[in-house]
């Protein structure tokens, strides 16, 4: 495998016409990704093989015949294109002296750069090493920060087989399988070290040592390297510590954790960087902490005076609302993994243990990574307001001898670059300001999307529903074949949704407490509403749940059983295997998304955020990032989307489902459906295209991941623990 990615950037330079070497380069850099210029590039060569590469430009490239890119090479429109896109990423490579960190955080430099630790990340459809949510911001925070020139590398970990590939029975019970990475066909460059063999890292568990090798990814101007232990010198069950993420083993998760923390900064050492700033995304990375302490300690200072001086170099954000959901790992196995480490910290066993200790999660069975990352980090915050304060209460009172760090809150913003589509970034560009992407915090600047004509941008939302639709249609199809369904239903498959109807879409991972079901909680009132024949609704849903989450299994089973209704089978459907790709073209082609939380356990809820930028309207509960965006009129209802139930939670949480749901059904059938179906003209609803312009104006100057960035840099990077924010209660 190493043989075939070592000549992988060789084989696609003596493949390609010299005059096409560039396309080479675009495809070892993500940069490509969310770049209008740089994916249309590619699709342009063959449309329906770059459809069935699942917009994967390496694989794309190989099979293209040398005939076809002969042909190519001899085009003087596409030779100009592809000189233009080529300038553009050098531009922007090259430009790192005049960007926004540049002067804002000349301290931090490239060699020494923030280190952002996270267990998953999300970058693109073609690299399967983020489950959902966290992963898709880790993504969006490593190009927002390439974008503004913020020096910057990642650490995760390279998962040989991903998460999971859904596939629903005929009983639509969720099936998980675990096909291997093509690796050969991925942007990654392996690491090696200055005599050009394979780098390659240890760190011990138990009584073995384990060898990590590590891979590059480039994404702009940043850098992302991914950890693997796939190494034939490693014993069987090391060479599997990596293959699949979010494993259910306490031996895996905190083998792989220590693979992250630990070897991630060993990496770093080894590639002669020192870090500025350890962000840690999530407590899976916590044990990146005890590395750099180690590492202090070594050189001859004592554990207390290093606890300080790594406090000042690490930052934590945490997502997680429920307690139950922080990881800790129970005390034995600590003791087993960490025999020969804490004497390494100057510690004894006891005050090793004691670093993850905490009142919350008991203290004498159980080692909290979350109390770990809080003790010795100069700062923390929640995802969204809301989410800051429901940390804060979660983790007071705390233990008084060791006082965690303060949690703040910065909430999550989404790149603009890779979720807008680029048909509706044209019309920013046409009629708000050509590089509007470097302008999205200025709020003044989004005033201007009224003067864009309505017939415009219903035309270009309608276009990508219209996208949206045919994925529908074609993934259905494919879903139908493959479970071997009779002619008819595949048949069916066609003429499923229609273009004119109000389009819903709601898609996340699956849990019990984000009650994707809500909306079948009275099946009567959601059948009124959803066969209406003068004014109908169709629905989207889309998502996985954990392999050992049997409950919310069932949620999409039923779900499924909604799907065959003889009334509803052409009004709703269930997407299999949600990814990247399928969340894009729901995000840009859905009228309405629906988000259904039991509050206040929404972290943050970027998806909608993602809508907003393509003119997509919510409807949520007040959870997370929309209780700070949610905007009421004077008469009381929504300016730019709507709120389902009231801004508060009660204790019994069946009653609260009862009245969110009642509180749904009474916005859809008097507010929701007749706005849409209220046309000036036939094809024209002011009204709802009112909305959709509040939204983005509301929604894109604040919910960006360019103004995320600036704010870390800012309130946890820059920040001293002294001025960091405190705790409220």
């Amino acid at each position: 495998m190493v043989e075939l990615l070592q000549s992988l950037a060789s084989r696609l330079t003596t493949k390609l016409p010299s005059n096409l070497d560039s396309l080479g380069q675009l495809a070892l850099n993500f940069w490509w990704s969310w770049t209008p210029e740089g994916v249309a590039i590619f699709r342009d060569i063959d449309a329906t093989a770059w459809e069935q590469s699942q917009h994967n430009p390496i694989q794309f490239l190989s099979t293209l015949s040398e005939e076809k890119l002969a042909q190519l090479a001899t085009q003087p429109a596409y030779l100009e294109r592809l000189r233009a896109v080529a300038t553009k990423f050098d531009s922007y490579m090259q430009s790192s002296h005049s960007t926004w960190a540049k002067q804002a955080a000349p301290e931090i430099t490239p060699q020494q750069p923030v280190a952002y630790f996270s267990v998953e990340f999300g970058l693109h459809q073609t690299l399967h090493i983020y489950a959902g949510g966290l992963g898709i911001l880790a993504g969006d925070h490593l190009k927002s920060a390439s974008d503004l020139g913020l020096p910057i590398v990642g650490v995760g970990l390279l998962y040989r087989q991903g998460y999971f590939q859904q596939q629903l029975d005929a009983s639509g019970w969720q099936q998980e399988t675990y096909p291997e990475q093509e690796l050969e066909t991925l942007p990654l460059e392996l690491v090696r070290d200055s005599s050009g063999e394979p780098l390659k890292i240890k760190v011990t568990m138990c009584d073995r040592s384990v060898k990590l090798q590590a891979w590059r990814v480039r994404v702009g101007r940043a850098n992302l390297y991914l950890l693997d232990t796939g190494l034939e010198d490693n014993q069987k069950r090391d060479r599997q510590i990596t293959n699949r993420l979010y494993q259910a083993d306490d031996n895996v998760r905190i083998a792989q954790e220590m693979v992250l923390g630990i070897g991630g900064v060993r990496l770093l050492q080894h590639l002669g960087l020192d870090p500025k700033i350890y962000h840690l995304n999530e407590s899976n990375a916590a044990f990146t902490l005890l590395e750099v302490a180690r590492q202090s300690v070594h050189r001859g200072e004592p554990f207390e005076q290093v606890k300080s001086a790594v406090q000042q170099r690490c930052v934590f954000t945490t997502h997680t609302p429920v307690l139950a959901g922080h990881q800790t790992f129970p005390v034995d196995l600590m003791t087993e993994y960490f025999s020969n480490y804490w004497q390494q910290l100057g510690l004894t066993k006891e005050e090793f243990l004691a670093l993850g200790g905490s009142e919350q999660q008991d203290t004498k069975e159980k080692f909290s990574m979350t109390a770990l990352a809080l003790r010795l980090s100069k700062a923390a915050n929640g995802v969204s307001q809301l989410n800051g304060e429901v940390n804060r209460q979660m983790w007071s009172p705390h233990p008084q001898e060791i006082e965690p760090a303060p949690i703040g809150a910065i909430t999550n913003g989404i790149h603009a670059g890779t979720w807008t589509a680029p048909s509706i970034s044209e019309l920013y560009a046409q009629y708000l300001d050509r590089d509007w992407t470097k302008r999205m915090s200025d709020r003044l600047l989004w005033d201007k999307v009224d003067e864009i004509p309505n017939p415009e941008i219903w035309q270009r939302h309608q276009q990508l529903k219209e996208d949206l639709i045919a994925h529908v249609r074609t993934w259905v199809k494919q879903t139908r074949q493959r479970r071997g369904e009779d002619p008819q239903a595949i048949e069916e498959c066609d003429r499923l949704f229609d273009p004119n109807v109000l389009t819903i879409g709601l898609a996340r991972r699956f849990s019990s407490y984000k009650r994707g079901d809500l909306i079948f909680r009275d099946p009567q009132r959601a059948l009124q509403i959803l066969s209406n024949p003068a004014q109908p609704v169709q629905i989207i849903f889309a998502g996985k749940a954990h392999p050992a989450d049997d409950k919310s299994k069932q949620i999409i089973q039923n779900l499924i059983e909604w799907t065959r209704r003889p009334e509803l089978h052409q009004r709703i459907v269930f997407l299999e295997d949600y990814d990247f790709l399928t969340a894009k073209k729901l995000v840009q082609g859905v009228d309405l998304w629906l988000n259904t939380p039991l509050r206040p356990q929404e972290a943050s809820g970027t998806s909608g955020q993602k809508v907003c930028f393509n003119g997509g309207i919510n409807c949520s509960i007040l959870d997370g990032w929309w209780r700070e965006a949610y905007q009421q009129g004077t008469d009381g209802k929504g300016v730019n989307g709507w709120a389902i139930g009231e801004d508060c939670s009660l204790d019994d949480s069946e009653v609260q489902a009862q009245k969110d749901a009642e509180s749904l059904y009474d916005l859809l059938t008097r507010e929701i459906v007749p706005l849409f179906y209220d046309r000036t003209s036939p094809e024209l609803p002011a009204r709802w295209i009112a909305m959709m312009k509040a939204s983005i104006k509301t929604a894109i100057p604040r919910f960006n991941t360019d103004r995320m960035v600036m704010e870390y840099v800012h309130q946890m990077y820059l920040s001293t623990a002294d001025n960091a924010a405190p705790i409220v209660l």
